[in-house]
């Protein structure tokens, strides 16, 4: 099926013409985006930081070498009040260093740790993937929000002045005494109510280009429009229940929720090593040396080193082994309980994106048809209000009634494309590659 010109002809501009020469598409908007949007910036310094918690975990297993130094001066002096008095001075001074190191041989706790670093690596991958595509669908949002706003100012340009000409048919009527004074009051009443809404359109089109400014960094220039060939295709298979399983195996949040059970599984064991000993592999060297007088001057320098295994066995930490496991169990189950509520939400989602993508392709074929028979409605109106079997009010209200049939039609547009978007992000498979599908149906 495709959107026939009717549905789209002026002045339903937003779909007629591609929008002005040097418009920017879709998809220009969005590499915008991805270089300055705040959210997905924090979310790729996130990434980058979460790269750390490996090393950081390894460092655990690696050998962990030191230096120490020191250096000490002294001077004093003994008086003995005595017959004769006796008098001594003594200084001295003396230095050292020490370099010390120690290899795990066995940190049970630190190998779990490792392990953790990895799984919470690997989860960052698909948290920034969520950013990306939660970046996708504000953009699309946002990018629809301003050409419907657009449209719905075009569509109150155009009653303005269908009611015009109304307004002014419904004049001349009552001065030749055709029509009462009724007609010219009703037309006047609804081009003040036109008036008004135009303000309010014109007011949300500049909410709506504020709130695509947010995610690009700058206020947006003229955006084009969708191209007047279009055809809704249903979801592929269009079965329900093979969307929900799809959820519950690739939801993105879905995989980041199994990933936290994962840790707190691990940390579980993390906690229960802490009853295990530790085995190091330690060594050091060392070497001092000094000076002072006394009765004698005096010299002296010496030399360590040591190689050796140090064990520590735990035996009682007051309960806090104890007490961390039953703390880590209790988190467990709440990570349990949260991948159980991503699996719901993810389900949730799929479905509501599946009736999304369903309904809005029934109705833009719908409002297609409606389209069509509003403006058949149109012109029989006008031609009985031209033989003197309908009145200019009856005109004014079919008139109404195709203004907003289109601009019904226009939302039954955005409906469709933003819900397959998110029926793809409810299975995680929504890419880049989709805005460019939805981008190649823009106007040339």
């Amino acid at each position: 099926m495709k959107l026939s010109a009717l549905a789209f002809a002026v002045p339903l501009a937003l779909a007629a013409v591609s929008g002005p020469a040097g418009a920017e598409d879709l998809l220009q908007v969005y590499r915008e985006a991805q270089r300055s949007d705040p959210a997905l910036a924090a979310a790729r310094a996130n990434w980058t930081a979460t790269q750390e918690r490996v090393p950081q975990a390894r460092s655990g297993l690696l050998p962990n070498v030191g230096a120490t130094g020191t250096a000490n001066a002294s001077d004093g002096r003994t008086e003995v009040r005595s017959d004769p008095r006796t008098v001594t001075g003594n200084s001295s001074g003396n230095a050292g260093f020490t370099i010390s190191a120690a290899q795990p041989l066995y940190r049970q706790q630190n190998v779990i740790a490792l392990d953790q670093a990895r799984r919470t690596v690997e989860q960052a991958d698909y948290t920034l993937a969520v950013s990306q595509q939660d970046l996708i669908i504000r953009v699309t949002v946002a990018y629809f929000d301003v050409l419907l706003a657009e449209v719905n100012v075009e569509l109150a340009e155009a009653q303005k002045r269908a009611v015009s000409e109304q307004l002014a048919q419904a004049r001349r009527n009552f001065e030749v005494g055709v029509a009462t004074i009724t007609d010219t009051n009703e037309a006047q009443a609804r081009y003040d109510s036109i008036v008004a809404q135009e303000i309010a359109a014109r007011n949300d089109v500049d909410n709506r280009r504020t709130a695509l400014r947010a995610i690009i960094g700058r206020m947006p220039g003229a955006l084009r429009r969708l191209g007047p060939a279009f055809e809704p295709t249903l979801p592929q298979p269009n079965v329900l229940e093979h969307w929900l399983d799809r959820a519950v195996a690739d939801n993105l949040a879905v995989r980041i929720a199994g990933y936290n059970l994962d840790v707190a599984t691990l940390e579980i064991d993390r906690a229960r090593a802490g009853h295990l000993p530790t085995v190091d592999l330690v060594a050091s060297l060392g070497q001092n040396w000094g000076s002072g007088s006394l009765a004698n001057d005096f010299r002296f320098d010496s030399r360590t080193a040591q190689i050796g295994v140090a064990l520590n066995v735990p035996i009682y930490q007051g309960g806090f082994v104890d007490s961390r496991v039953r703390e880590t169990i209790a988190l467990q189950e709440n990570a349990r309980q949260n991948l159980e509520v991503a699996r719901r939400a993810a389900q949730s989602n799929a479905q509501v994106g599946f009736a999304g993508v369903n309904s809005a392709a029934a109705s833009v074929k719908a409002f297609e048809q409606a389209l069509r028979s509003a403006e058949t409605a149109l012109a029989s109106n006008r031609l009985g209000q031209e033989v003197g079997v309908r009145t200019n009010l009856d005109v004014l209200n079919v008139t109404q009634q195709l203004f907003q049939t289109r601009r019904d039609l226009a939302q039954a547009y955005f409906n469709y494309l933003i819900s397959v978007l998110r029926l793809k992000a409810s299975v995680g498979s929504l890419t880049e590659q989709d805005l460019e599908d939805i981008n190649r149906r823009l106007g040339g």
